[in-house]
């Protein structure tokens, strides 16, 4: 299944008590259950002003799904084409 990174700007993200974002978990994964559909979140961010999420679903339509019934922002989904680290540069040079 794809992997997107899903930007959710939200005003002071980095500000929220941790209270604040267990909620916000636990409502993601209440709406996961219900989707009906393959649906894994893998991890989120929160930096600043956005929270930056990694997403598996089977479609950029699934992941809006997902922020609309959630009622939180999916501002911008984009599908992961790839994943670099300091491992693919010793594996480029072996």
């Amino acid at each position: 299944m794809p992997q997107f990174i899903v930007e959710r700007n939200i005003p002071g993200a980095s500000s929220l008590s941790s209270d604040e974002l267990k909620d916000i978990s636990a409502k993601s994964c209440d709406v996961i259950r219900d989707l009906g559909e393959p649906y894994r979140w893998i991890t989120s961010y929160v930096a600043g002003d956005k929270i930056y999420c990694v997403h598996e679903a089977s479609s950029a339509d699934a992941i809006r799904k997902h922020s609309r019934q959630g009622g939180f922002p999916a501002d911008l989904v984009t599908e992961i084409a790839g994943v670099i680290g300091p491992s693919t540069a010793q594996r480029a040079a072996g």
